[in-house]
């Protein structure tokens, strides 16, 4: 009774493929389904933003792009060294949010005072005969209250753990790019 072994096909998971593209596709995802969350509980749940939410959008915004570009770099042969300062600059840009991230979930548990800014835009108001009519339609979004949270976290303390995510997705891309 012979064996042969080239009969059965063996899956092989090649992990030096294209590390760069791997880890750049993996933080476009991610960070294009977390924005895309994002305006789904400010627009579909009218879980409306503070000011410090709005900010920790804007990293996603700048990386989703980059990380497109990052990607295509790689599918199309850059250079490592090009490829790996490319996702120097998503993980530094993830871990700025996770600290931005951090910092709003100390307002939120009341652990230092948030920024004057949060107590909502108030504009233009019209004449003063008006003005109680327009107050009432002010809705004041407080950085300081949480308005939902989910297993003791709020979307902030989410939004941490998806930036470090991102920045160790970014760093893993960086290792097996050098060794690559």
């Amino acid at each position: 009774m012979t064996s042969d072994t080239t009969a059965i096909p063996t899956l092989r998971h090649n992990n030096d493929a294209n590390p760069a593209l791997t880890a750049a596709l993996a933080i476009l995802v991610i960070a294009a389904a977390t924005i895309a969350g994002a305006w789904f509980f400010q627009l579909v749940l009218e879980i409306l933003p503070c000011p410090l939410c709005l900010e920790q959008r804007y990293a996603y915004y700048a990386i989703i792009p980059f990380a497109a570009l990052v990607a295509l770099a790689a599918a199309r042969g850059v250079p490592r060294a090009v490829l790996s300062a490319g996702l120097v600059i998503i993980a530094l840009a993830a871990l700025g949010n996770a600290g931005l991230g951090t910092y709003h979930s100390g307002v939120e548990w009341q652990l230092w005072q948030g920024p004057t800014d949060c107590t909502g835009p108030v504009g233009n108001l019209g004449s003063a005969g008006t003005l109680l009519q327009r107050l009432d339609t002010v809705k004041v979004i407080r950085c300081d209250e949480v308005q939902w949270r989910f297993l003791g976290l709020s979307l902030a303390g989410y939004n941490v753990l998806i930036s470090l995510l991102m920045a160790a997705i970014a760093a893993w891309g960086i290792v097996r790019t050098a060794r690559r």
